[in-house]
């Protein structure tokens, strides 16, 4: 029983010491919370509802836009991330396909900050 004890002492102190960080953090947070917030941390978020409103109301349809075109544009960008570590043993194919790949993602994105997509008001 004392070899099993030994055994978990050190993932016992870890989850001590994740637990005390967690109160400590907690307790700072609620003795320097600012009580009085100012008019621009109560203002309108991006989505352009007050911070206080109703949750039922409906979203703009311009925020869900902006928001799946980003969502879009990230996953585009992350096919680069696979293709620049194979870069070195890669051969003009996947050279030339990842190229016009990207032209595609330009011309997309050009389209889009053509026709105002990307713009709030």
């Amino acid at each position: 029983m004392d070899q099993l004890l030994r055994e978990y002492l050190p993932v016992i102190i870890i989850l001590a010491i994740a637990i005390g960080l967690g109160i400590v953090l907690l307790l700072a947070a609620v003795v320097l919370a600012v009580r009085n917030p100012d008019p621009e941390k109560v203002s309108a978020y991006e989505c352009g509802f007050n911070a206080f409103d109703d949750a039922r109301m409906k979203f703009d349809v311009r925020f869900y836009l902006v928001s799946i075109l980003f969502i879009i544009f990230d996953l585009e960008v992350a096919f680069l991330f696979p293709w620049a570590v194979a870069f070195g043993d890669m051969s003009m194919a996947g050279f030339w396909s990842m190229m016009v790949f990207l032209g595609v993602l330009t011309v997309g994105f050009a389209y889009e900050w053509k026709k105002g997509a990307l713009e709030w008001a």
